[in-house]
């Protein structure tokens, strides 16, 4: 059957959603192909991610048009941007990578320099950097757990979808230069815990807010990898010493079986903190089968 009691079954929007996706994409290669031509890395990076974000936010609107739906039912409601939750998840997200790589130092994993810029490099590195990672968050998090977490809820309920977006999360990182098996279980693992704080919460916000910060304090505050990448325009230099299970090796804290459990107790905390389930409850989801 094609249909549920109440609109086209999950499966068939999820596979119109795709088709939308896939022919903006091949349909923005050209013309981003054309755009970039001489452009440096920077540049074509930052606009290859506005670019993705758009295109899953215009095929999320188009879906919404024909389900009677937002944008904010699919977890990004505007009226909530950057508001209260968002910096409660930066607050979250840079105090786990401070605790993460401090407990790597009691080990012995990890080092503490000297600083590495001064006066207004700081400044500019470091509002250029969260612009940066504001981008990329808002990209992943919508990409992975926007559209396709909210319709595969309805479909075949909210934790077997939370598994599947969270393992294509994980997967999405194997291209990254320098990643490793433990940071690909550390992206997935991540994945599932933004599902949990988007169904503790009822949207995006507080995963952006977690993301960004992390990746900021990462790449700019602390001057370690990110996902196999270490990047210029850093506040710290640090070195890592011993095996990379423990030191996370060229992927960065990320590919830390620390970082595994540092997931574990954030999981933990939020779980205590954030007790209410508001985001597709049982009933929604049952009622929309």
């Amino acid at each position: 059957m094609l249909y549920n009691r109440s609109e086209l079954r999950a499966g068939w929007r999820l596979l119109i959603f795709l088709s939308v996706v896939i022919a903006l994409i091949n349909a923005s290669n050209i013309g981003t192909k054309w755009l970039l031509r001489g452009a440096d890395d920077a540049t074509s990076f930052l606009v290859r991610e506005v670019m993705d974000f758009l295109i899953f936010l215009f095929a999320s609107w188009i879906m919404g048009r024909l389900e009677g739906r937002t944008i904010g039912d699919y977890g990004l409601p505007w009226r909530k941007m950057f508001r209260v939750q968002f910096w409660q998840g930066a607050v979250l997200g840079f105090a786990s990578i401070t605790v993460l790589l401090i407990a790597m130092r009691a080990v012995g994993v990890f080092y503490f320099d000297s600083v590495a810029l001064h006066g207004l490099d700081i400044w500019k590195w470091a509002t250029a950097w969260a612009l940066v990672f504001i981008i990329v968050a808002l990209r992943e998090e919508f990409r992975a757990r926007g559209y396709g977490l909210f319709t595969l809820s309805t479909g075949i309920g909210f934790w077997p979808a939370a598994i599947l977006t969270a393992a294509f999360f994980g997967y999405s990182h194997h291209g990254n230069s320098g990643e490793d098996w433990v940071g690909l279980v550390n992206a997935g693992t991540f994945g599932l815990l933004a599902c949990f704080l988007i169904r503790r919460t009822g949207n995006l916000w507080m995963p952006i807010g977690f993301h960004m910060a992390f990746d900021w304090g990462e790449t700019y505050f602390y001057g370690v990898a990110n996902s196999g990448q270490t990047l210029p325009g850093h506040l710290l230099n640090s070195r890592t010493a011993g095996p990379a299970w423990l030191s996370g090796g060229t992927v960065g804290p990320e590919g830390s079986v620390l970082c595994t459990l540092l997931i574990a107790v954030v999981w933990l905390i939020s779980t205590n903190w954030l007790r209410e389930v508001v985001y597709l409850k049982p009933t929604l989801i049952q009622n929309s089968r």
